[in-house]
This record gives C-alpha cells, sequence and structure tokens, in this order.
C-alpha cells in the first residue's frame, strides 16, 4: 500500500510542477519587434530570448547587440524569486534578478560588482503572445534612460 501511495504522490507532483512551467508565459522563445519597440540610442538590443525550465529554475538564452552594434551573447540560470543568480557573458553585468510580482508582471534587476544597473518591469499581453520589458538604468555620461522592447512569442 505504501509504494503505491508513493508512486502516486510522486506522479501527482511531478504533472503539478509540469503543469506550473507549462503555464509561465516566459517559456518559449522571443523575437524582439523593433519596428513596436522604443530602444535609446546606444543601448543594447536583445533580439531573441529564450526561457526553458531546467529543473524547478529557468534558463535564459539572449542573443542582441550592445550599444555599438557588436553582437552579445549571454545566459541566465535562476528562479523568479527576486533572488540574485549569476549572469555569464554579460560584460555590463554578473547579476539578474526576476521576481513574480502578479499574474504577468515581472520585476528585474541586473548587477553588477553588487551594484544594480539595471531595473525594469516585464508585461504580457492577456493572449501571452507578446512580451514588453521596460528598463531603467544610467548610461556613460550618467544620463538616466528607459528603454522599451517588445517581443513577439516564436
Amino acid at each position: 500500500m505504501n509504494t503505491k501511495r508513493t508512486v502516486l504522490s510522486t506522479a501527482l507532483w511531478l504533472t503539478a510542477v509540469a503543469v506550473a512551467f507549462a503555464a509561465d508565459p516566459n517559456v518559449g522563445s522571443w523575437k524582439l519587434n523593433e519596428v513596436k519597440s522604443k530602444i535609446a540610442a546606444g543601448a543594447p538590443k536583445n533580439q531573441t530570448v529564450v526561457y526553458t525550465a531546467v529543473g524547478d529554475s529557468y534558463k535564459c538564452v539572449v542573443d542582441g547587440v550592445d550599444g555599438t552594434g557588436k553582437a552579445t551573447h549571454n545566459e541566465w540560470t535562476g528562479k523568479f524569486d527576486g533572488k540574485e543568480y549569476p549572469v555569464t557573458g554579460d560584460p555590463a553585468s554578473d547579476t539578474r534578478s526576476l521576481k513574480l510580482a502578479s499574474p504577468g508582471h515581472y520585476v528585474l534587476s541586473n548587477g553588477k560588482d553588487g551594484k544594480t544597473i539595471v531595473t525594469g518591469t516585464v508585461e504580457f499581453s492577456a493572449d501571452n503572445k507578446t512580451r514588453t520589458l521596460t528598463t531603467h538604468m544610467t548610461d556613460a555620461a550618467g544620463k538616466k534612460v528607459t528603454s522599451i522592447a517588445v517581443y513577439e512569442r516564436q
């Protein structure tokens, strides 16, 4: 009887985890729609963003260009719990934090050497086919810069 109960409990737990990840609007491939976006001059452009579930975390792979047009690639694996997790491949940041604030609304920050350098939000359309990333940062001249990047699900 205990074996059946254990197998059933495990199956239910795995199903719940799979459903939770499948329901997350982040999971999938996203492509930047430059026409709908308002990216500040000289700001980086993340042209593609891909989220996959990895165990109880998420892996995010970002490909784009920096402010000069040079190709960039960075990766982040973490949870949407507001804690900082390491970023690899991004010379501008070494940590990233995402937190679910409300359904379809996330808050984020990127850090470098223990200091927050980018803050922002991620909003999903009602049908989860559009993802809007709004970021706030300070440029090299000390000017506050806001960019709005609109992504479409692929």
